[in-house]
């Protein structure tokens, strides 16, 4: 009777290193196993309970269509009491603040904030010394760095939403009734332009 039990022992023993022996001697197996492991894990944690998600904060109303001056602009770097940011760029000003990771305060893009960001984006530089304190008018940059700039200018008006014109030194506000798009915009320039002309 000892024999039989020992027998059995042996042959369990037996069993499980011919089992480990198949397993390891295929590579197929070992990729089998792997995938199992993984997926148990996979299993195994996303039963524990996740960290709540913080609430999000509320999105500020869309800011009312106005043109604005640098020093304007400047009062919306992110710092203010509701966090707005605003952004120039080609002459167009957009709220950005959707994009308050990349464009705030410690954001990679936070220089931006409350500037015309136009020449930075044309020789793309992140460096202090390309924002200038007056108005920029763009006028030394090559045709690549401007083209560089309309891109950028065309990206911000699919994402974000345009506010107004940069304005000029001197240059007069328009005056933007509440049902106004951005087609309205266009238009009325070239109204102002052709008036000019005439």
């Amino acid at each position: 009777m000892a024999d039989t039990v020992d027998s059995e022992a042996g042959s369990d023993g037996n069993f499980i290193s011919k089992f480990v022996s198949e397993l390891i001697s295929s590579p197929l197996n070992l990729a089998l196993l792997g995938l199992c492991g993984f997926l148990l894990y996979k299993i195994i944690m996303g039963q524990k309970k996740q960290e709540p998600v913080p609430p999000r904060e509320p999105e500020l109303a869309k800011l009312k269509k106005q043109d604005m001056t640098l020093e304007q602009l400047r009062e919306y770097d992110g710092k203010g009491p509701d966090g707005r940011i605003l952004l120039a760029a080609n002459g167009k000003v957009f709220d950005v603040t959707r994009g308050k990771r990349f464009y705030g305060p410690g954001g990679p893009y936070g220089l931006f904030a409350g500037r015309d960001a136009s020449r930075a984006l044309a020789t793309f530089s992140m460096t202090e010394d390309v924002f200038r304190c007056e108005y920029d008018d763009l006028s030394d940059l090559t045709s690549m760095q401007m083209e560089s700039v309309r891109e950028w200018e065309m990206q911000f008006t699919e994402k974000y939403d345009y506010v107004g014109r940069l304005l000029k030194p001197g240059e007069q506000p328009r005056d933007y009734s509440d049902t106004e798009d951005e087609q309205g915009d266009d238009s009325k320039d070239k109204t102002d332009s052709e008036k000019k002309k005439d």
